[in-house]
């Protein structure tokens, strides 16, 4: 078990103005309400939940209503879908009975920790007799259950299992033994323990997903959770809490998990991140460490208000969910797995987010997030091979390594800079990740594309080809320097130095090659994820929107007057169609400014008028970066002994020693300020003593 942190950040002011997002309970279960309600209008008169696109039961849909449906019940309210509940319960319990074969697909694993919970759930609710029936029926030996793989569906198992004898359905010791033998014997601690940040390594994907490897993380922490008492759960716990911090990282400032890798993109990887995040706020609420119990319930709600944007109103799938994130109709099967269907996927949102509604007990003050402060740059395991950086809350999100071989029909993972994302932004837009087609091998990302054999080439076509090491120079809330370097794997082809350079208002890439004669970068722009955008572009800029007078997304050419912006061949991936513009400047870089806009920010051609590269850095509109420096229109800072905000040569703000400080300013006004040592600040005729990490408020 590796014993180090992970790196969170370890100050507490934002870039930019920060409020609580003040998500009640209560929300979560009216969304949970809406969503049984349309599976109880997909069911049968036998009480299985039909999809209604496969017109049959499909996996767990069934167990699972059944267990959401009793979460609502005990909260007091819909008492007019206990008739529904009942029957889903009746039904999956005599299926279960029946052994794995007579599970809808076999999916025996997921029923048993569903079925468990919802048993507990529905004594005050069901008759008597109703309860003895389903406890006698959900006491079938393990063995005639459990006969699915051993990735993440042996954490159900485990979890399961656990349940069943906390209800008296299976001996005690009987589940002790299967659970510390699933852990020790078959492979579950090494998928977690050897894993550089205990992440969870599914193994079914190259590189690994971060879609899966919520589910088998999430599944221990629960079970740890559920009251295990086993000799691994020590272990589990610290283990599965490490990991769920690192994710703390990992999630992108408008709520979304990262990413990559098997079934990535769907609604329910950020269902598992809710889940997670409130299991470590009451956690640690509980332990009296409340800025941390903030931090994990702001994650939380951020998770949530992802998830939320996708329920439907329209006609037939009222309270339904969208499986992927587009608006493409479900016919089309856009990001799709094999496995994604409305059915399970939407009975997997309901309950998981039934969960959340139970773990959720206490009033908790939200922390911005280390996504929202940013400060950090982190590469995960190479079993992921992904790296995210933030300053201020802007984020990227890259992988290294990309698929070379489908995965139920898909590369899940594209070579390249995937994801661009900002506090209070609209990250959809980012785009928030890449793609590369089956069918023609063909990818985008943001990443080089250069001409080869009279063909231009782009870094998402060929991750047999190359891969990408990732170094950080500097890292700081308002500032992160990084490269990624795109080297070929056997030696023979350009190499490309992506210099990039994060502040709160966006991210400055410098694209230099060795061996290439003519190359760029792609951009990759959203054009329609099932309704069309609002796309412009021009020879400098290229841009898009969901709406007029919305977030925007800008991707600017600076310093190149000359500069060419070429359109390709759409490709559709799991938020849409991506158009790839080939960027290409003259001279030997490619300079790009990634600007997520929001209505009331300067114009993208304001933006490029003004921009100046420096020696130390780069100066426009929006800012300035003078080496370890940032100075913006809300907030300043970086390292060093003095700050001089309105740039004439004399400093407003000089510290007693050298430091890592952040400024919040109204104009350029300083109004609050957070040190990472105890240091005199002299502002003027003023002196304060701040107190390493703890905000000083100047007002």
């Amino acid at each position: 078990m590796t014993s180090d942190v992970p790196p969170l950040p370890p100050f507490h002011l934002t870039a930019r103005p920060w409020s609580p997002a003040q998500i009640p309970r209560e929300a979560y279960l009216r969304r949970l309400e809406n969503l049984c309600r349309f599976l109880a209008r997909n069911q049968a008169a036998n009480g299985a939940i039909i999809d209604p696109l496969l017109g049959r039961e499909h996996q767990y849909a069934t167990p699972y209503f059944a267990c959401a449906v009793a979460v609502l019940l005990n909260e007091g309210t819909a008492a007019d879908l206990k008739d529904n509940g009942l029957r889903a319960m009746d039904h999956a319990t005599a299926c279960f009975a029946g052994g794995s074969d007579a599970i809808p697909d076999r999916h025996g694993e997921f029923f048993a920790t569903s079925l468990a919970e919802a048993l507990e759930l529905y004594r005050n609710i069901a008759r008597s007799q109703q309860i003895d029936s389903w406890s006698n029926r959900l006491a079938v030996p393990r063995e005639d259950i459990f006969r699915g793989p051993l990735n993440n569906w042996r954490t159900y198992a485990m979890r399961g299992e656990w349940l069943r004898a906390r209800l008296g359905l299976v001996p005690v010791s009987s589940a002790r033994d299967f659970i510390e033998k699933a852990w020790r014997n078959e492979g579950q601690r090494l998928r977690i323990v050897q894993d550089r940040w205990n992440l969870y390594q599914d193994r079914e994907t190259d590189p690994e997903s971060h879609a899966v490897e919520a589910v088998g993380r999430v599944n221990i922490l629960a079970l740890v959770e559920a009251g295990y008492d086993g000799p691994s759960a020590p272990e589990m716990r610290a283990l599965t809490e490490r990991a769920t911090a690192v994710t703390l990282l990992l999630q992108d400032p408008s709520g979304q998990c990262p990413p990559n890798g098997r079934a990535d993109n769907h609604i329910w990887n950020d269902a598992l991140y809710q889940l997670a995040f409130e299991i470590l706020a009451e956690r640690k609420a509980a332990a009296g460490q409340l800025i941390d119990a903030g931090r994990y319930r702001r994650a939380a709600e951020l998770a949530f208000q992802s998830i939320a944007r996708w329920q439907r109103n329209d006609k037939d799938w009222v309270g339904s969910f969208y499986i992927t994130k587009n608006h493409f109709d479900p016919r089309q099967r856009v990001g799709y797995q094999e496995a994604s269907n409305c059915a399970n996927y939407n009975a997997s949102l309901a309950l998981h987010l039934a969960q959340a509604v139970r773990i959720r007990q206490s009033e908790i003050p939200e922390q911005p997030t280390p996504a929202e402060i940013g400060g950090f740059a982190l590469e995960t395991d190479k079993a992921f091979a992904s790296v995210v950086a933030n300053a201020g809350g802007m984020q990227l999100f890259a992988a290294l390594r990309g698929d070379t071989r489908p995965v139920y029909g898909n590369y899940w993972t594209p070579l390249g800079i995937l994801r661009f994302g900002r506090s209070g932004w609209d990250s959809r837009l980012g785009p928030s990740d890449g793609l590369r087609d089956a069918a023609t091998g063909r990818g985008i990302s943001f990443a080089p594309t250069w001409l080869e054999n009279g063909q231009w080439v782009r870094m998402a076509d060929v991750p047999e080809r190359y891969q990408g090491y990732f170094s950080v120079s500097f890292a700081h809330p308002l500032v992160v320097r990084c490269v990624i370097d795109y080297r070929p794997r056997d030696g023979h082809g350009p190499l490309f130095h992506h210099e990039l350079i994060l502040t709160p208002d966006g991210v400055l890439a410098t694209l230099r090659a060795e061996n290439a004669n003519q190359f760029g970068v792609t951009w990759p722009l959203l054009e329609n994820d099932g309704t069309a955008l609002h796309c412009r572009q021009t020879d400098n800029i290229a841009a898009t929107a969901f709406t007029a007078n919305a977030d925007e997304q800008c991707f600017i050419l600076v310093n190149t007057p000359q500069g060419r912006l070429q359109p390709e061949t759409q490709l559709r991936g799991s938020y849409g169609w991506l158009r790839p513009l080939r960027a290409v400047s003259p001279g030997g870089t490619n300079t790009t400014f990634v600007y997520p806009r929001s209505p009331g920010d300067p114009s993208a051609e304001t933006v490029r008028d003004s921009f100046q590269l420096t020696a130390t850095g780069f100066r426009s509109a929006l800012g300035e970066v003078r080496g370890t420096l940032y100075i913006g229109r809300t907030s300043a800072g970086g390292d060093g002994t003095e700050l001089d905000l309105d740039g004439d040569g004399h400093p407003e703000i000089i510290f007693g020693r050298e430091c890592r400080f952040i400024v919040q300013k109204n104009g350029n006004r300083p109004i609050a300020i957070e040190t990472d040592r105890d240091v005199l600040v002299r502002i003027g005729k003023r002196e304060w003593k701040t107190k390493a990490y703890q905000p000083l408020s100047l007002l």
